[in-house]
């Protein structure tokens, strides 16, 4: 059983629950993380979330979400995730924002709310993904991904959108 931590709007943990329960149309809050994976050809690691995922199945998103641990810094956790979903490892990890918060709804009435610090980090790696996690992945450069994001925003996570807009007023890859 993998649990997510439970907070309030200050990122006062509160409590724990099991993952596969705490997604729900009521989702509360609780701790997450987005991580953005970058080349030396300045291209974003985009993947497409499995048709399995509880939440927002078959969408285009960052390259891997997940849930910090109990007791666990974000950094650990993304990379334990990205290790776990996409088989390689990243370096020059970076957190652009750590109190980012959102709550969206899917297609299906399930909710994501969650407190997501945005992590940028470095790879010229190739993906192996875990296709329980990731159905497909591709190499984008980041300035057609920010047009792209804007103009077919519904092949997209909002969170992913959203975050992205975030990380162009601090960078430019």
């Amino acid at each position: 059983m993998e649990l997510v931590v439970l907070v309030d709007e200050f990122n006062t943990q509160i409590g724990v629950a099991d993952k596969q329960l705490v997604h729900t149309s009521q989702t509360p809050l609780h701790r997450g993380f987005s991580l953005f994976i970058f080349n030396a050809k300045k291209e974003l690691l985009l993947t497409q979330r499995a048709l399995t995922k509880k939440t927002f199945p078959g969408i285009w998103s960052n390259t891997v979400c997940g849930h910090p641990l109990p007791n666990e810094d974000v950094i650990t956790a993304a990379k334990r995730r990205l290790k776990d979903e996409l088989r390689m490892s990243a370096y020059e990890y970076e957190i652009v924002k750590s109190d980012y918060m959102y709550s969206f709804t899917d297609q299906n009435g399930i909710k994501e709310n969650e407190i997501c610090p945005i992590l940028v980090a470095h790879s010229n790696a190739f993906p192996r993904p875990d296709f329980s996690e990731i159905a497909d992945w591709k190499w984008i450069k980041w300035e057609i991904f920010l047009v792209e994001a804007e103009s077919n925003s519904s092949h997209y996570s909002p969170w992913s959108i959203e975050e992205a807009k975030i990380i162009a007023q601090k960078h430019q890859f």
